[in-house]
């Protein structure tokens, strides 16, 4: 299912696409400006999103075999809700 999908399914809902897109569009800003403040999403029944830190650590470049520095960074996460497992299973 991509985007157009999404939005098709929720103007099964509401009155019109125009309404489904703008909801639709709405929440994919909203959830990444939270992130960005670090603040996590939960959505009951569904899951949460939250910001995971990862330290700066020590790799290796695979062309040169040369060892780098990998820069400390945040990175998006996905926590699926036991509502969610337990419908998939």
């Amino acid at each position: 299912m991509n985007k157009a999908d999404l939005i098709t399914e929720v103007a099964k809902v509401v009155s019109t696409k125009r309404e489904a897109q703008a909801a639709v569009n709405s929440i994919f800003k909203c959830i990444p400006k939270a992130m960005k403040k670090g603040q996590p999403i939960t959505i009951a029944g569904f899951g949460t999103f939250k910001v995971t830190k990862r330290k700066a650590r020590k790799g290796r470049n695979p062309k040169t075999g040369d060892e780098i520095k990998i820069k400390a960074s945040r990175a998006p996460r996905f926590v699926a809700s036991k509502t969610l497992k337990d419908f998939l299973n």
